[in-house]
């Protein structure tokens, strides 16, 4: 066996300071406790589970892009804050950023950087140029890190960054949040060795971090998603007293989630004095009931989380070239069952304006089981809308089709019904009694007493099981549909509509799920 020489063994360990994190943060940063001690860090749980996430993907693709949802005081700021000040005190040319959402915040991540710094080995501690309340300057590396306030500095306007932490991106402005970002996101190159970390408890269903972590599930923007729980965290827990028992709902949690009676003691006195909704948001079981609406959801928020879980990816993608829906990877419609020859199916359509950063114009299609066999989804004029619209009721046999005539949606009614005479196109029949005769209306008028209606209608299909639903765009509309402190029924500021009241419109003119017949060549056949 060979022996190391001292200068080999201070070399080796050296390395090992270098590239191993969680070695390094119990060795070499110092951190102040709850209750006012310096000690070394020693990760939690939840700490562990996050680094184990940044090393995994930093050996997969040689950098780092993170989103992190969490439960509140996981300690996953000095988590972040930790590897950020261990990898750019330890290389040359880095420049780290990090941005929270309040001044006091700031200050908070600097004292905690500023802390490690002065507590640094003194083989580990990096040359400093300079030094002030917001920056370090690392001279001999030619690095730094410095922090700012969302909405209160000028934030990375012709930077270049390598590791950003953006904290608490809920609660960001709103009037400035999206700009905020795009810029950071822009200053951090699109290479190996950087690193952007977002983390957030949730704040609603809409904004910047609902949306980048809605980006991450589905896999489209390049983060990964990092859920930690309230109930990893050991110190969650309460003494239970003297006969304890729990209630069903208690029960459901402990069986799904493993949960010990202190810890649901825990969750009880949390509850106790903030509501069950605000122990949601901020200490969450899952993902999905961390982002909580502001109005009181129209549609049961658990099924439709269940629904997202099992929603399939459409089987096709078709566009409408020359008056024929063809395959098209980059098509409107999404195609989720073959079209059936025998078949019965009803489209519901919701008419928007057709310009970029608007609503979308929405066709959704059912087959007599209220299945969801396909939805279109796009920016187009009302006046095109009406020929979208035909080509897709003639390509589903002839289908019934509703669209609501409000606004936008007259042109699109009168074009469908008149200039292109569609032969099964939805009408209303309004009796007048002053003149005392019936006049026929094209399309579905939304009123405040016919929308209720609808949405009822769509509230009990979907509930009692009737319907298959299986586009996500739909089901995340379904999520953010609430009822307001006014009672109207709308979507979630932010948020949009437009498949809920198509889904809801197909619904209404469904003539309802009948048990087919299927004959010898496999045709289905309504019964009667």
């Amino acid at each position: 066996m060979t022996t190391k020489t001292p200068e080999e063994k201070r070399l080796a360990v050296r390395r090992r300071l270098r590239d191993d994190f969680k070695f390094y943060a119990s060795t070499s940063l110092k951190i102040r406790t709850k209750d006012g001690e310096v000690v070394n860090l020693k990760l939690n749980e939840a700490q562990q589970r996050l680094i184990d996430m940044i090393e995994a993907q930093y050996a997969a693709e040689g950098k780092v892009r993170i989103i992190i949802l969490k439960a509140r005081q996981m300690g996953l700021s000095t988590a972040v804050g930790g590897w950020m000040y261990y990898w750019v005190s330890q290389r040359k040319a880095q420049k780290a950023l990090v941005v929270t959402h309040h001044a006091d915040s700031s200050k908070a991540l600097f004292d905690m950087t500023r802390r490690f710094f002065d507590n640094s080995p003194p083989g580990l501690k990096p040359s400093t140029k300079y030094s002030s309340r917001r920056e370090l300057k690392f001279d001999t590396l030619d690095s730094g890190y410095a922090v700012a306030t969302a909405g209160g500095d000028s934030v990375a306007r012709g930077d270049t960054v390598t590791v950003a932490h953006l904290s608490e991106l809920a609660f960001w402005p709103k009037s400035s949040a999206k700009d905020i970002l795009n810029g950071i996101l822009q200053a951090v190159p699109t290479r190996k060795n950087t690193a952007i970390f977002v983390e957030s408890t949730a704040n609603g269903v809409s904004g910047e971090f609902a949306d980048l972590w809605a980006g991450a599930v589905d896999g489209t923007n390049g983060f990964i998603p990092v859920f930690l729980p309230w109930y990893i965290q050991d110190e969650y827990r309460e003494p239970t007293p003297e006969g304890f028992e729990r209630t069903l709902d208690e029960q459901k949690l402990a069986e799904a989630h493993g949960l010990d009676d202190e810890q649901l003691m825990f969750r009880r006195r949390k509850i106790a004095h903030s509501g069950v909704d605000l122990f949601k948001q901020e200490y969450p079981s899952t993902a999905e009931e961390a982002f909580l609406t502001t109005g009181r959801p129209v549609f049961n928020s658990e099924q439709i989380n269940d629904l997202l879980r099992i929603a399939p990816l459409p089987v096709e993608q078709r566009g409408l070239i020359a008056d024929d829906y063809q395959i098209d990877p980059r098509g409107e419609l999404l195609v989720y069952a073959d079209v059936s020859p025998s078949e019965t199916y009803y489209i519901g359509a919701d008419v928007a304006m057709g310009v970029r950063g608007g609503d979308s114009s929405v066709a959704q299609v059912l087959d007599s089981h209220k299945r969801q066999v396909a939805v279109w989804r796009g920016l187009v004029h009302p006046d095109h809308f009406a020929t979208v619209l035909e080509r897709l009721g003639y390509r589903y046999n002839t289908a019934k089709i509703a669209v609501e005539s409000n606004n936008h949606g007259i042109l699109t009614c009168t074009r469908l019904g008149k200039d292109l005479a569609y032969p099964n196109f939805y009408q209303e029949v309004v009796y007048d009694k002053i003149d005392d005769k019936e006049t026929v209306n094209l399309g579905f008028r939304t009123t405040s007493k016919s929308k209720p209606l609808v949405i009822d209608q769509l509230r009990a299909s979907i509930r009692d099981g009737e319907m298959t639903l299986n586009d996500k765009t739909t089901l995340k509309e379904l999520l953010t549909y609430i009822v307001t402190d006014t009672g109207s029924m709308e979507a979630e500021s932010g948020c949009h509509d437009d498949c809920v009241v198509a889904l809801a419109l197909a619904n209404h003119t469904h003539e309802g799920v009948f048990t087919p017949i299927v004959s010898s060549d496999d045709y289905y056949i309504a019964s009667i």
